[in-house]
C-alpha cells in the first residue's frame, strides 16, 4: 500500500490520510473510512467539504487550542450533519521552547503530554466510543503531532505492530512538506530559531518508536491508559460496530 492511497487530496487541506488498510493480528485490516487524521480544516471549500461528507464523515474532532479555533474555526464547527468536538489536547503542557535541549526529539514531547494529557485524551476515547456510526476525523494544525498521538493510539488498540504505526506518522514528511516549510517559517517568525523550527515540523518515525515503547513500558500500552474505553473503541477498529 502506498501513501498516495490512503492520502485524501483536498484544496484547502494538506494532511488528510484514512488509517484504514493497516494490518491486525488477526490478519484483518483496519476498516477503510472508519478514521480520518487531518490537518487544519479552516480553509476547506464546499467541494472539500462535500468530498470528506462522500467518505461518510459523520464526527470531527478539533484537537486544537481555544486560541487556534478562534483564530481559524473549522469548517465544521457549525455544520448541520456533522457533529463538531473540540478537546484541547495540549492544555497543560509546556511549550515547546522550554523542553527543547540539545539531543532532543519529539518523543519526549509526546512522553510529556501522555503524561499531562490524560483526561484530554479520555475525553478523545468517550466521543469516539459514543460517536454514531461513520467515518470520525481527528485533526490538529499540522495533522502531526496531536493528531499523530491519537492516530498512534488508535492502530495500537487495533494491534498493528508499532513499525507500521511509526510508518504511519512519518508520511507527514511526504505528503504535507509544503506545509510544514510554512508552519516552520511561521514558527521561526515566532521566536523559534531554525534548529528548534525543524525539530518541531519534524516526523522522524524513530520518534514515534521510542515514544510507543515509553507507553508499554509505563503503561502497559494504550489499552490500559484508556482503561473502560479501550474495548469500545478497539470494537470501532475491527469494524464490530
Amino acid at each position: 500500500m502506498t501513501a498516495g492511497e490512503r492520502h485524501i487530496r483536498l484544496k484547502g487541506a494538506h494532511n488528510v490520510r484514512d488509517l484504514g488498510g493497516y494490518l491486525t493480528p488477526s490478519g484483518d485490516p483496519v476498516p477503510w473510512r472508519t478514521f480520518l487524521r487531518a490537518d487544519a480544516l479552516h480553509d476547506l471549500d464546499p467541494e472539500d467539504v462535500q468530498t470528506l461528507l462522500g467518505l461518510g464523515l459523520k464526527t470531527v474532532i478539533d484537537l486544537r487550542s481555544d486560541a487556534e479555533i478562534r483564530h481559524q474555526p473549522s469548517a465544521f464547527a457549525d455544520h448541520g450533519t456533522v457533529r463538531y468536538h473540540h478537546v484541547s489536547l495540549f492544555d497543560g503542557l509546556a511549550p515547546f521552547a522550554e523542553m527543547y535541549d540539545e539531543g532532543f526529539d519529539l518523543s519526549v514531547r509526546y512522553v510529556a503530554a501522555i503524561g499531562a494529557c490524560r483526561p484530554a485524551l479520555l475525553s478523545v476515547a468517550q466521543i469516539i466510543a459514543q460517536a454514531e456510526d461513520g467515518a470520525i476525523l481527528f485533526n490538529c494544525t499540522a495533522g502531526k503531532d496531536r493528531t499523530g498521538i491519537v492516530a498512534a493510539m488508535l492502530l495500537s488498540l487495533a494491534g498493528v505492530a508499532k513499525e507500521e504505526i511509526a510508518t504511519d506518522y512519518g508520511l507527514t514528511a511526504e505528503l504535507a512538506a509544503p506545509l510544514m516549510q510554512k508552519l516552520r517559517l511561521q514558527a521561526v517568525a515566532r521566536g523559534l530559531d531554525e534548529a528548534q523550527a525543524t525539530v518541531l515540523l519534524s516526523s522522524e518515525p524513530a520518534a514515534m518508536l521510542a515514544f510507543l515503547e515509553h507507553m508499554d513500558a509505563t503503561y502497559g500500552g494504550f489499552q490500559s491508559y484508556l482503561g473502560s474505553y479501550s474495548q469500545d473503541v478497539s470494537a470501532r477498529l475491527v469494524g464490530r460496530r
